[in-house]
């Protein structure tokens, strides 16, 4: 949008403007943390597993510790509490769980909420500059300046159209995030099966 344009879209122009530029950094961020938490959970368990058959705790651990994410966190958990029992590591493994899910479905309402709001500061910017033209009709009757009623009009536009052009990206950023997150979910869920097989096989 062109900043002429955005200098007739009125003061709600700019709590648009904010809400797209918050929208733009909350994306970017959870897209970098989400890239940082997937990992190939598969390959990783492999090693894990090849490790804790040759019964080299400490070396499992260093490689849970020099993973990024949540699967090795989870993994961690469940070789620390190891010998405790196999409920007790499927405990522990799903109150690591309960502590990663949050983290990873942080900020995600804040995106989807500008998302639904971005329309409605937009129409709250239309009905502003309809205002305006009504309240210069009223004061002017027929005397009324053309140029001012379009400027009105404008603005309402331009409001409206800005806070769709932020609503569709945001809407669809947030889309694409919860599908990130429900993958790593996924591969946490699978990772947590396998290594309570892992950890309780190599104890017994």
């Amino acid at each position: 949008m062109q900043p002429t344009l955005l200098g007739e879209g009125g003061p709600v122009i700019w709590l648009i403007l904010v809400a797209a530029a918050i929208a733009a950094a909350v994306f970017i961020e959870r897209a970098l943390y989400c890239h940082r938490s997937q990992i190939n959970s598969a390959e990783f368990l492999n090693g894990v597993r090849t490790v804790m058959k040759r019964g080299n705790v400490v070396e499992a651990i260093s490689i849970c510790d020099a993973t990024p994410g949540p699967v090795a966190r989870l993994v961690k958990a469940a070789i620390l509490t190891r010998e405790l029992g196999r409920d007790r590591v499927r405990e522990s493994v799903e109150e690591a769980g309960l502590t990663e899910v949050p983290r990873l479905e942080e900020k995600l309402n804040l995106l989807a909420t500008i998302a639904q709001i971005a329309p409605l500061l937009g129409l709250f910017g239309t009905i502003i500059g309809f205002i305006d033209v009504f309240k210069h009709l009223e004061e002017k009757g027929l005397y009324s300046n053309i140029l001012f009623m379009s400027g009105g009009v404008k603005q309402a536009l331009i409001c409206a159209a800005a806070g769709i052009a932020v609503a569709i990206p945001a809407h669809a950023g947030y889309n694409y995030l919860v599908s990130r997150v429900n993958k790593i979910v996924l591969d946490m869920e699978r990772a947590a099966a396998e290594i309570v097989n892992i950890v309780t096989e190599d104890g017994k």
